[in-house]
């Protein structure tokens, strides 16, 4: 995201726009925000999750939030974040699918555990309701966690200038039994 604003003496705030309005057109409106926690209570870390759906999403909660990405992004930025978001849905499966849409720690709490705990929190769910789950990495570490929970590499997103993340898929736990071929 912080490709796309500017530096400048509003861009912490920009940011704090622009992520508000990806979270009002997706999760929040049929999705989970997974929080966790440290023992002071302070947020150490977050997964964005958008629900269960088929293939491509509806442009229409993306319109809704056009005034709050206009002013994270001016004119120019978001014509180049509506184009990175068109790259990255080519590859999206159409099978139906949880999707992950962000996941972060802090940088104090990286190492710990938390996004692991965070992913399998999920997963356990998304499992439980035989689901699949699709998401993109965009560096080999993260690609190796996602491994270890069942995700596999269905090949580079291409059309992005600044990064080649890759399109990974988890398949319906063995009690579902689907799955998806290239």
């Amino acid at each position: 995201m912080a490709s796309f604003v500017p530096p400048g003496p509003r861009r912490r705030h920009r940011l704090e726009e622009l992520f508000w309005a990806m979270l009002r057109s997706g999760p929040v409106q049929a999705g989970t925000v997974d929080v966790a926690v440290d023992a002071r209570g302070e947020v150490v870390g977050t997964a964005v999750w958008e629900a269960h759906r088929t293939g491509r999403e509806s442009p229409w909660p993306t319109v809704a939030q056009l005034p709050g990405y206009l002013r994270a992004l001016g004119i120019r930025g978001a014509v180049a974040a509506l184009r990175h978001r068109t790259a990255l849905q080519r590859p999206r499966p159409t099978l139906p699918h949880w999707y992950l849409a962000e996941i972060g720690v802090s940088t104090t709490a990286r190492g710990l555990g938390v996004g692991t705990s965070l992913l399998e929190h999920r997963l356990r769910q998304i499992d439980a309701a035989g689901d699949a789950a699709y998401l993109e990495s965009s560096t080999e570490r993260n690609r190796a966690l996602y491994r270890r929970h069942g995700f596999v590499e269905l090949g580079p997103i291409t059309g992005l200038p600044s990064a080649e993340p890759m399109a990974m898929w988890r398949p319906r736990d063995a009690s579902g039994g689907a799955s998806i071929t290239t």
